[in-house]
């Protein structure tokens, strides 16, 4: 049996997305959201076309996402996190309730919410995954962002100008 496998292609021009950080445990957020703007800028995306804002902790994420989708200027948001275990079971709360906000987001408003929020159970981890050792999970978040983008546009045959006609590539 043949199956058709859709993706959404890499290309974030004409597109606009807000990216929420956390300031909480900034040193690795900060890196993120700087991850973020990579992610987004080399893959065509204007820095004019990406607006940041800052939110004290993950838990405030999703509402500020919300309000961020609602007013209809993103294409889609990126919300950007550290939270690390701690002793007691605090973590357990904000992690949870981070990314069933920011997924409760996207599926009310349509916009494609990223969750770029590290869980982590050390500090060790965090670093890791925040780009100052390896890979950074902001941009990974603003690509699959734009992949996201890309594919609804497709969907929905919004495909802009210059882009890949049909927005989408069809994979057999």
């Amino acid at each position: 049996m043949q199956q058709n496998i859709t993706r959404g292609p890499l290309n974030g021009e004409g597109s606009t997305f807000a990216i929420v950080v956390s300031r909480w445990n900034d040193f690795l957020t900060s890196k993120l959201a700087d991850g973020a703007v990579d992610g987004l800028t080399s893959h065509g995306v204007s820095e004019a076309a990406v607006d940041i804002f800052h939110v004290p902790g993950a838990f405030e994420l999703p509402l500020a996402a919300q309000k961020l989708a609602e007013t209809g200027k993103y294409d889609a948001i990126i919300a950007l996190g550290v939270v690390i275990r701690g002793e007691t079971p605090h973590f357990d709360y904000v992690a949870s309730e981070a990314a069933r906000g920011i997924t409760n987001v996207g599926l009310k408003t349509g916009i494609p919410v990223m969750f770029g929020v590290i869980t982590a159970n050390t500090s060790e981890q965090a670093v890791s995954r925040s780009g100052v050792k390896d890979g950074n999970k902001g941009y990974e978040a603003a690509v699959s962002a734009i992949e996201m983008v890309s594919l609804f546009q497709g969907i929905s045959g919004d495909a802009e100008e210059g882009k890949d006609e049909k927005a989408l590539t069809h994979v057999v």
